[in-house]
Order: structure tokens, then sequence, then C-alpha cells
């Protein structure tokens, strides 16, 4: 494949982010287009699994993201009374080549941004450019960028376009007009950080109650003004009927008094929920939403990547971690096809229906699963060990590994997606 293509890479978040360095790991030189004039590090934490800090640590960012996050150790299912379901090591000390990594979304993006301007150069990323249309035409794309600030358009041409511009996607939305809005199923999503000392252990993942109610948390840093634990955590609440339309703000301040009566008595040994949520900073309020798997990414010379391509329920920690695999298989791709078709051909057909499996097995709730499953067999009566048997949390657990990729024995022997490897 020519290495002197010219790739267009709409959106500058993880996805795309990755894809600009592992392009240029490869001898690529991708310009990266992001509609935010101003990059900043926002959101709230997110879990890197073993098979995507492969890909990092491929790029050679593994002790740099051990310095930012938390290698996680332990992930713990509970009951809404702190009874365990299930339990299992993670990262490291699940036999994995390589950590799980828990860290705070908006300093990774900062962190992928930071090293795409120092191998690429500043001029590999430019920002307020928003993306108003796209056209094909035989080998050649053409784009048009609107200016945020002045409000010009420019038309830019290049052999490639990859739409990595998350789940309202622009190059998506060229595509598939008649889409709509993404799908709501009912649940809304409180999100904040507190500075506390992390509870189970100071580096575990914990998953309390059920699909209609739940708590997540885990650590993903210390906090810079108290050296205290920096505790990532969500309220999940069922709000609304499945299908309902979403709420038109996506990000929106959070208030306590929304979501915190239902988790009121939420206390365990070590786990306090109310005072979790009481130290809080800022709260912001998300709907739970995905869209339909797509029948088709390429257009041409045209992909999608990432949340563009297959938005799903935060289950499973797999959201940011398939982005950085797509960016990664479709990099491997242009660097071993002899064309631009071939490689587009070859990344959709190894990640379109991957993925799409791990986007309709979240809607069963993913590995989350369990907590509903313990939760109607104790609702019958009788001990959790007898009606809930270990073999079948254990089924569980396995399947959604092997759904989404990363069983420790196939990920440990999986050959790289380096091009060298």
């Amino acid at each position: 494949m020519d290495r002197d293509l010219d790739i267009i890479i709409v959106g500058g978040g993880i996805a795309g982010l990755t894809a600009a360095l592992s392009l240029q790991a490869a001898g690529f030189r991708p310009t990266v287009y992001e509609a935010v004039s101003k990059p900043a590090p926002l959101g709230v934490g997110i879990n890197l699994l073993p098979h995507a800090v492969r890909e990092l640590t491929e790029l050679g960012l593994l002790d740099k993201l051990l310095g930012l996050g938390v290698a996680i150790t332990d992930l713990n299912y509970l009951t809404t009374s702190g009874e365990i379901v299930w339990h299992e090591p993670r990262g490291l000390a699940a036999g994995y080549k390589w950590p799980q990594i828990a860290i705070h979304r908006g300093q990774l993006q900062m962190f992928l941004l930071a090293k795409v301007h120092e191998r690429l150069g500043p001029q590999a990323v430019r920002m307020g450019q928003e993306l108003v249309g796209v056209e094909t035409q035989g080998t050649r794309v053409s784009a048009r960028f609107a200016d945020r600030a002045s409000g010009l358009e420019t038309a830019v041409e290049a052999d490639l376009l990859i739409g990595a511009d998350g789940i309202h996607s622009a190059v998506r939305r060229q595509f598939y007009p008649d889409e709509g809005s993404p799908r709501w199923n009912g649940i809304s999503l409180w999100r904040s950080t507190s500075p506390v000392a992390a509870p189970m252990g100071g580096k575990a993942m914990i998953w309390a109650g059920w699909s209609g109610q739940k708590f997540v948390a885990y650590p993903i840093g210390k906090d810079p003004e108290t050296g205290l634990d920096r505790l990532n955590w969500i309220c999940d609440l069922k709000v609304s009927d499945a299908g309902s339309p979403p709420p038109r703000d996506w990000n929106r301040q959070g208030n306590r008094a929304d979501f915190l009566p239902p988790f009121a008595d939420w206390r365990w040994a070590g786990v306090d929920i109310p005072a979790i949520v009481a130290a809080s900073g800022p709260i912001y309020e998300f709907p739970m939403v995905d869209r339909d798997p797509l029948p088709q990414w390429t257009f041409g010379r045209v992909t999608l990547m990432g949340d563009a391509a297959h938005p799903m329920y935060p289950i499973g920690s797999n959201g940011a971690t398939q982005s950085i695999i797509d960016a990664r298989v479709c990099a491997w791709h242009l660097a071993k096809a002899g064309t631009v078709e071939a490689a587009l051909s070859g990344y959709e057909s190894d990640r379109r229906e991957a993925t799409a499996r791990i986007v309709l097995m979240n809607r069963q709730q993913g590995p989350d699963r369990v907590l509903d499953l313990a939760r109607e067999r104790l609702a019958a009566g009788g001990a959790l060990a007898d009606v809930l048997p270990m073999d079948e949390r254990r089924a569980v657990a396995q399947g959604y590994k092997q759904t989404a990729g990363f069983d420790p024995a196939v990920l440990n022997e999986r050959v790289s997606f380096s091009p060298a490897g």
C-alpha cells in the first residue's frame, strides 16, 4: 500500500487519535479534523480492558498510562445487601500479559492528543472543523468542513476518510440520513468522581444491584488536592420505558435528589454509597443509549470506526476498548493490503459483525446479567449458593469474554496488529 495516501480522520476522540497513532506507526501520515475548537479533559472514568491495553502497549504508551490510571486487580458483583455474587481477578492477576487500566477519559484523550502532536506534528490535528458533507468520487473523497470560529467552509480531498466522530456521527448521517436519534433503554446514569478511600482493596471494580438500579465504582488515580483515591462512580436508575425519546441534553448537570433516595440504604462493610455520592464534585446525567448494528460501514473510500460505527451500552467496559481495537485493525489492514478497497473490506469483515454481537449482548446486560439472575432467584427464596450455582455464574462471565474478544488464553496467543507483528 502506498504510504503517501491522503487520509482524513473525522473526530479527535479516543478512536480517532488511536487511529492516527496506529496509522503513523504503519508509515502513514493522516490528518485529524475535530469539531471542538479547544480540547479539554472532559468526562469521567473508563476501563481499558487488556485487549485494548495490548494495543496501546504496542504503540509504546503503557508506562505513561500506568502513571495516569490504576491497574485494576479485582471485579466484584454484589447484591443490594452486599453479598458477593461473582468475583474474579482482573488484568495481570487474571493471567493476561497486559493489565486492565481504569483512567479518566479526558486525561486519556489529552494524552493521546499530545502523542499525535509529538509523532505527527501540530498540524496533524485541525481543531474547530465541523464536517458538513462528504462525497465519494471513484478513488477520491471530498469532505467539506465549516470552521466554527469563522463559519467559512473548506473542501478537502483525500484517498480515504475514516469517520470516528462518535454516537452523533456526521459521517454516519451522510449514509444513514433517516436513522434518527440513538435508542434509549429508559435508564439514566448519574456519574462523578469522589476523593475517598477506594473500597474492597483499593484496586477493585464494584458492580452492585441489578439492571434497573445499579451502582458501579472503581478508582482512576489520585485526587490532586487531597491525595486520596479518585473514585469514579455511576448510579444507574430506570426512569422511563424503553423506546422513549432520550433526554434532549446529553451531558447535563445532575441533581442528587433525582437519583440518590433509592440508594439511601446501600451501605455495607467498606462501601457507603450515600457517603461516596456526598463527597463528589459536579454530577452529570447521561441517558443509556446505543444504536442498532449497521449492515454496512464502508462506502467507497469512506468507513466508520468506534462509536460512529457501533455505539453500545456502557456495560462490560467495552466502548473505548472496542474503539481502540477498531483503530488498530484498520491500520493493520491498510498496511498489509494491496489496495484501499481490499483494506477496508478486510477491516469491516473483521470488526462489523464482531462489534454487533457485543452491542446486542449488552442489550441483554452482558456480564451484568448475573446480577439480574441473582435478584430474580433470591426473590423466590433460598440461599444464593443454591439458587444460582457457581458454574452458571462462571458461564455468564466466560461467555462475555469470548464474545468481546478478551478470553485470556485467546488474547495472549493472538497475533499482533502491529504491521511488523
